[in-house]
């Protein structure tokens, strides 16, 4: 086996390694809160933490989430010429470095959604790639604050509903 090729598999194993660290679970043991696994959605990430009321613990489960899918992917980015690795191999670590939040060894296979490791990822690709995609994420619920309550159930339950005028033959029968 050629030699650049174990470099590549090297790196592609320890990015998924570093994936598989579930820092929601690292992070809330340290802290002394209760598993993450064990209430709210039983998912390790950095929402379900928050569910703790522990914000501090939730942010730090956030940021060390994103940077273990940055890490990875910056030394292949800035590192991996030196050592043979192209940009076929940063995709593979980039990919690694994801499943190993979502699929992690050292949990059992039952990860997270991977949004903060992927958002990670995409930093350490392109950066402002990766920036534009948090500030649109942090944006994205805007919209829905000055909405009343009431007004988000319609919103997203209207359309569903059996006397929407989609699911009725005619308004005589839609009452």
């Amino acid at each position: 086996m050629d030699f650049f090729v174990l470099q590549a598999l090297a790196a592609v194993v320890a990015a998924y390694l570093i994936g598989s660290l579930s820092f929601a679970v690292i992070v809330s043991r340290m802290m002394g809160l209760q598993d993450p696994r064990t209430y709210g959605s039983q998912n390790p990430g950095a929402t379900n933490v928050l569910r703790s009321g522990n914000k501090l613990a939730a942010a730090l489960t956030l940021l060390l989430d994103a940077v273990k899918g940055w890490l990875p992917v910056w030394v292949a980015v800035h590192e991996g010429a030196a050592y043979g690795l192209g940009e076929g191999t940063v995709a593979m670590v980039a990919l690694a470095a994801f499943v190993g939040h979502v699929w992690p060894v050292f949990f059992r296979f039952k990860g997270g959604k991977g949004v903060a490791t992927a958002a990670g990822v995409l930093t350490g690709i392109e950066p402002i790639l990766g920036l534009a995609t948090l500030a649109g994420l942090a944006l994205l619920p805007l919209p829905f604050l000055s909405l009343p309550p009431l007004s988000l159930l319609d919103f997203t339950g209207g359309s569903s509903s059996p006397s929407s005028p989609s699911r009725c033959a005619s308004p005589a029968t839609c009452s």
